[in-house]
């Protein structure tokens, strides 16, 4: 998923907090080439279970392990996602609340 269609998402869906799932492609038999993505799905899983009605979420594969590894693949170059699994929760009202921005920042 490029950029620009993560921007595509947010204004189509303006307003819903959007949570994004990061997680390495699956063989023919369904097995991810990462073992942590093996390990977080059922985690993963078992939380879709209390997001909110509304929510949007997208189930984003970054292709083969090749492809990953290379430092300028698209999703480490322009989503800055450096490690998978990786789930990120995106919501286009958060700078307009003081308390929101000052709580993201201050995350560790």
């Amino acid at each position: 998923m490029a950029h620009y269609q993560m921007v595509s998402v947010s204004e189509q869906h303006n307003g819903k907090a959007i949570f994004t799932y990061f997680t390495g492609s699956k063989d023919a038999r369904g097995k991810s080439w990462c073992p942590n993505c093996v390990q977080a799905e059922p985690v993963v899983g078992e939380g879709l279970k209390h997001v909110s009605e509304g929510c949007v979420f997208i189930y984003c594969h970054v292709t083969d392990k090749p492809y990953w590894k290379d430092p300028n693949n698209d999703f480490r170059k322009n989503l800055k996602v450096t490690a998978v699994p990786t789930l990120l929760k995106y919501e286009t009202n958060e700078c307009l609340q003081a308390n929101l921005v000052e709580m993201l920042f201050s995350e560790d």
